[in-house]
C-alpha cells in the first residue's frame, strides 16, 4: 500500500490506496491490547484502593482520552508505552472536588464511564467533547445520574455534551437504564458502584444490546475484588466497598483481530493471533466463528485463534447484536462470497461514529457493489469491486474493514486513513506485515 497526499493542497497525507496482496498471507499477527477492556480497568483502578499494574494496556486515541481525563482528576499514572503497561495510584473511590474541565475527544467508552465517576465528587466538573462526538447520545446516562439526585446540566444540546455535573447526589442506588442504544451507559454505571455508599441497583428495561460487554464489565469488576450479581431480568446488583489494587492483564482486542482473520479468509492465506482464544471476554472473537460458516477453517484454542482461507466463501444470515463491531468487517468479506449475506440485530450501530449501517452501503455501492440498508443491517450481494475512494467519516471501523477489500482487488483508496489511530494506530503497518 502507499500513502498519498492531497493533490489540491499538498497537506498532510490523506489516502491510503491498496495494493492486492501477490500471495496469500502466512503469518502470526500481534493485535494491540482490547480497547475495550482497557478503558473498564483504568476506570476500576482510578477507583480502587491502592496501586494497580495493567498490562497490555492499548496506547491508542481512545485510550489516551482517558489517561488524559484520569490525569485532569490527579489520578497518580505511571505510564510505559514501551512495556504497555500503566500502574495506577488509586482514589479509594474519593473523586476530587472542582472545578475541573474534562475533554473525552472523540472516545464514548471515556464519556460514558467518567460521566457516573464525576457523580462521586462534588463537582463542578465541565465534560466535553471533540465536536464530532458531540452528537452521540448521552441522555440515558444523564437520565440516570439525575435518578440519583446528581445536578446534570447540558450547555448545548439536550443528552449531549458538553455537560456540567455536580454530586454526590442522594446515596440511594437504585434506577433504570435503557440499553438499547448502547450497552456503554449501563456499564458506566455499574464500574462506578462499587465506590458509592449504598452501591447500585440497576434494571434494564426492553433491550440489552452489546451483552458481551456488559459481562466483560462485571469481569473486570471482580478481578479488582467487587461484588455484582446479575439477575434473569436484567436486573445489576452491585455492593458497595469498592476495589482493591491489583495487577491485571489485558487481552489482544478481539475487534482489532477481526480485521486480520478476515484478511485470511479473503485472501485464501493463514493467520493466527496470540493471546486471544475460546476463553476470551470479548464477544467479538466470536467473529472467527462466522468465518467458518461461511467456509473458512478456524481453529479458536485456549490461548490462540487461527483463521486458514480455503478459497471458497459463502454468504450467511447472521444476527450480529453482540458482536456488532465486527459488521463492518463481515461487509468486507461478504463481498468474495459466493452468494448473498445478511446482517441482522445491529440497527443500534446507526448512533455510532457514524451511521454504520447506511455508510456500509453507501461505499459498497460507491464501489460498485449491490448493497441494501435494511432497519437492522444491511444485505450485500457479492460482486468484483471496482476502483474508487472509500469515505470513512472518521470511522476508524470503516477505513480498516473497507482497505480489505484493496488486498484482493487493484483501485481501492482509503480516504483519511489516520483515523485508525482511534484504536489501532498502527494498523495499515500490521496489514503491509502479512504481505509476502
Amino acid at each position: 500500500m502507499t500513502l498519498l497526499a492531497d493533490d489540491s493542497t499538498g497537506g498532510p497525507v490523506q489516502r491510503c490506496s491498496m495494493i492486492p496482496f501477490a500471495h496469500p498471507p502466512d503469518a502470526e499477527v500481534v493485535v494491540p491490547g482490547s480497547k475495550s477492556i482497557t478503558n473498564r480497568a483504568l476506570v476500576v483502578a482510578a477507583l480502587a484502593a491502592g496501586r494497580s499494574r495493567l498490562d497490555g494496556v492499548l496506547f491508542a486515541d481512545d485510550t489516551e482520552a482517558m489517561l488524559g481525563a484520569l490525569a485532569t482528576l490527579g489520578v497518580p499514572l505511571e505510564v510505559d508505552r514501551s512495556a504497555r503497561s500503566v500502574t495506577v495510584g488509586g482514589l479509594d473511590g474519593a473523586v476530587p472536588a472542582g472545578p475541573l474541565e474534562l475533554d473525552v475527544r472523540l472516545s464514548g467508552t471515556t464519556a460514558r464511564f467518567l460521566a457516573p465517576l464525576l457523580a462521586l465528587g462534588e463537582g463542578p466538573y465541565l465534560l466535553d467533547a471533540a465536536p464530532a462526538f458531540r452528537r452521540r447520545p448521552m441522555a440515558p446516562v444523564f437520565d440516570a445520574l439525575r435518578q440519583l439526585g446528581v445536578q446534570v446540566h447540558e450547555t448545548g444540546a439536550p443528552g449531549h455534551l458538553p455537560a456540567r455535573l455536580r454530586g454526590p447526589g442522594t446515596d440511594t442506588g437504585a434506577l433504570e437504564v435503557p440499553a438499547d442504544v448502547s450497552s456503554q451507559f449501563l456499564s458506566g454505571l455499574l464500574l462506578s458502584a462499587p465506590a458509592r455508599p449504598d452501591g447500585l441497583r440497576v434494571r434494564v428495561p426492553g433491550a440489552l444490546v452489546s451483552r458481551p460487554y456488559v459481562t466483560m464489565t462485571t469481569a473486570v469488576m471482580r478481578a479488582f475484588g467487587a461484588r455484582v450479581e446479575a439477575d434473569d431480568d436484567d436486573t445489576f446488583t452491585v455492593a458497595p466497598g469498592g476495589y482493591r489494587g491489583t495487577t491485571y492483564r489485558i487481552e489482544p482486542d478481539a475487534s482489532a483481530a477481526s480485521y486480520v482473520l478476515a484478511a485470511a479468509a479473503i485472501t485464501g492465506g493463514r493467520v493466527r493471533v496470540p493471546g486471544l482464544g475460546r476463553g476470551s471476554l470479548q464477544g467479538d472473537v466470536g467473529f472467527a466463528q462466522v468465518l467458518a460458516r461461511m467456509g473458512a477453517t478456524v481453529d479458536l484454542a485456549d490461548e490462540h485463534v487461527e483463521v486458514q482461507g480455503t478459497g471458497r466463501l459463502q454468504g450467511v444470515d447472521v444476527d450480529l447484536s453482540d458482536l456488532s463491531d465486527t459488521a463492518q468487517t463481515l461487509a468486507a468479506v461478504a463481498v468474495f462470497a459466493s452468494s448473498p449475506t445478511r446482517v441482522r440485530g445491529i440497527g443500534f450501530i446507526r448512533h455510532k461514529e457514524t451511521d454504520r449501517v447506511r455508510a456500509v452501503v453507501t461505499e459498497l455501492r460507491r464501489l460498485g457493489i449491490d448493497a441494501v440498508e435494511e432497519d437492522d443491517g444491511f444485505l450485500v450481494r457479492p460482486g468484483t469491486p471496482r476502483p474508487g475512494a472509500v469515505h470513512t467519516y472518521e470511522d476508524h471501523r470503516m477505513a480498516m474493514s473497507f482497505a480489505l477489500l484493496g488486498l484482493r482487488v487493484p483501485g481501492v483508496e482509503i480516504l483519511d486513513p489516520g483515523c485508525v489511530a482511534k484504536t489501532f494506530p498502527d494498523y495499515f503497518t500490521v496489514l503491509e506485515s502479512l504481505r509476502r
